[in-house]
């Protein structure tokens, strides 16, 4: 497991902006980095969006799976 080099809380951030932020996290690690996201619903569909416009290029650990918080750590690994 990598070392979380920052957390990203999204629940107050606009639903229009969450995957450009999640996104813009994600660009700005280096390699092997590592982010832990905080949502208040599982992300799956990110994970899919992830897969579509990242693919082999990130790992993707489930830390906690609700009901009320789910925390992903997401890694950098291209």
């Amino acid at each position: 497991m990598n070392t979380i080099s920052k957390e990203l809380d999204i629940r107050p951030v606009h639903p229009r902006e969450k995957h450009p932020t999640i996104f813009a996290a994600f660009d700005s690690l280096n390699s092997n980095e590592t982010f832990q996201l905080i949502n208040d619903h599982d992300p799956m569909p990110l994970y899919y969006q992830f897969q579509a416009e990242r693919k082999g290029k990130f790992n993707w650990e489930y830390i906690e799976k609700g009901p009320e918080v789910w925390k992903v750590n997401i890694t950098k690994i291209a």
